[in-house]
């Protein structure tokens, strides 16, 4: 049995544009996708955690460096440039892979430079 597992994500992105008559669906900064483990064409998940949108897409490579986060196409109908969203990617492991597996979090401040990167979410007190 496969489970499906949160691979990697980049939080709390900041949107920098938001192009409806762009083809491809969120371009994401090379560097960025490279660190995460992202790859082109993957599926994404994006959580808008601005206006609660969450929708589904595929990332392309923008220039490295850029810190673009641009959302294109029909998605850019959930995301406006300023928004903060989460950009997650996922896979299929079995019971076997998922014992030593952990994902790669890459954390992200306003200007889309990473303050930190980590494998683990601490757990929620009550």
């Amino acid at each position: 049995m496969l489970l499906t597992v949160l691979k990697c994500k980049l939080h709390r992105a900041c949107v920098t544009h938001s192009e409806v008559d762009y083809e491809g669906s969120c371009a994401v900064d090379s560097d960025l996708l490279d660190l995460a483990g992202i790859r082109e064409y993957e599926q994404i998940q994006i959580y808008n955690v601005t206006n609660g949108q969450r929708f589904t897409t595929y990332a392309i490579r923008a220039e490295a460096g850029s810190r673009i986060i641009s959302v294109n196409g029909a998605a850019a109908h959930k995301a406006d440039p300023g928004d903060r969203v989460i950009i997650c990617a996922y896979a299929g492991l079995d019971e076997q892979e998922l014992e030593q597996f952990k994902p790669t979090l890459v954390y992200l401040n306003e200007q889309n430079r990473v303050t930190r990167t980590g494998d683990a979410i601490p757990i929620q007190a009550a």
